[in-house]
C-alpha cells in the first residue's frame, strides 16, 4: 500500500484540510499520514478562528514520520504564514519525498485568509521550486503569474509563467474560469494539456482543492504518470461533488466515499476504493 503524507491544517467541519485529505487518500487506495500545521474553527458558512502550530511541533511530526515510514508522495495545503512555509520547505528539502504536490491555499471559500500576505513570496521562492506539481485555482494563479485569467488561453499562459518559477508542472484549475468553467490546464516542460470536464453547478464544493491535490498525490504514489494521475483525480472529484451530501447551511462538503453509497460492486477480491470507482466509471 502506498503511503501519502498530507501537510495541512485541520478543518473542524471535516470537509477540507487534513480531514478531507485523509479521506481522499483512503478512497483512492493509499494510506494517509499527516503533519498538522494549524487548527481552524470553521463550518460550511465561515472560518471563525485559526491557530498556527509551533514550528518545532511541525518539525517533530516530520521527523517522527520519516523515521518510521517510506513515504511515496506528499502534498501540502494550508501553511498559514512565512514561518510555517519556511519550516515545511526545510523539511521537504531534508526528507525529499519522491513526489510533492503543492496546493497553494491562500483563502477559504468563505473569504477567510488562510495564508498571510507576506507568505506568498516565501511560497513562491521556497516551495514552488520543490514541487512536482503546483495546483493553483484561478485566483491563486493570477497572484503567481501576475496576470488576469479569464480564458483557457490565459490559463495556459499563466501556467507557463508559473512554470518559470521552478515547479516541474502546473495545474491551473478552471472552476472559476469565465470561459469553459470546469476545464483545467496542465502545463509542463513537455507542453500544455487542456483537460475538459463536466462543470457541476453545485453547493458541494467545500474542500475541492484539498481533495483534488490529495487524489493526485495518491495516484502519483501508485506510480502512474502525471497526466493519468490528474485525469483520475479530476474524475474522482467530479463524482464526489455530484454525490455531495446535504449537510450544513453554507458551502457543503463533497462525498469522499460516494462509491460506498452509490455503487454496487460484486467481487471476491478486496480492492482499493479508488480502483473500484475507476472500474465502475468505465462501465
Amino acid at each position: 500500500m502506498s503511503t501519502v503524507l498530507t501537510i495541512a491544517g485541520s478543518d473542524s467541519s471535516g470537509g477540507a484540510g487534513i480531514q478531507a485529505d485523509l479521506k481522499t487518500i483512503s478512497a483512492n487506495g493509499g494510506y494517509g499520514l499527516c503533519v498538522l500545521t494549524a487548527v481552524t474553527a470553521q463550518n460550511t458558512k465561515t472560518v471563525t478562528a485559526a491557530f498556527a502550530l509551533p514550528v518545532d511541533v511541525i518539525e517533530a511530526q516530520f521527523a517522527a514520520l520519516f523515521d518510521d515510514f517510506e513515504i511515496h508522495a506528499a502534498k501540502s495545503g494550508m501553511l498559514a504564514d512565512h514561518e510555517r512555509v519556511a519550516v515545511v520547505a526545510a523539511c521537504m528539502r531534508r526528507y525529499r519525498p519522491p513526489h510533492y504536490v503543492l496546493d497553494p491555499v491562500m483563502i477559504s471559500t468563505s473569504g477567510f485568509p488562510l495564508l498571510v500576505a507576506d507568505a506568498v513570496s516565501a511560497m513562491r521562492e521556497e516551495l514552488l521550486p520543490l514541487a512536482a506539481l503546483v495546483t493553483p485555482n484561478v485566483h491563486e494563479a493570477q497572484m503567481f503569474a501576475g496576470m488576469d485569467i479569464r480564458t483557457v488561453a490565459d490559463a495556459v499562459e499563466a501556467g507557463r509563467r508559473i512554470l518559470d518559477l521552478g515547479p516541474q508542472a502546473v495545474l491551473v484549475k478552471g472552476g472559476h474560469l469565465e470561459e469553459q468553467p470546469g476545464t483545467d490546464v496542465l502545463v509542463s516542460h513537455d507542453g500544455a494539456e487542456v483537460i475538459e470536464g463536466e462543470y457541476l453547478d453545485s453547493r458541494n464544493t467545500h474542500g475541492t482543492g484539498c481533495t483534488l491535490s490529495a487524489a493526485i498525490a495518491t495516484h502519483l504514489a501508485d506510480g502512474v504518470d502525471l497526466s493519468t494521475a490528474v485525469h483520475r483525480a479530476k474524475q474522482y472529484l467530479t463524482e464526489a461533488i455530484r454525490y455531495g451530501p446535504v449537510l450544513g447551511q453554507g458551502v457543503r462538503p463533497t462525498d469522499h466515499f460516494f462509491m460506498l453509497r452509490h455503487t454496487t460492486v460484486h467481487s471476491d477480491t478486496p480492492r482499493p476504493l479508488g480502483h473500484v470507482m475507476h472500474e465502475e466509471a468505465a462501465r
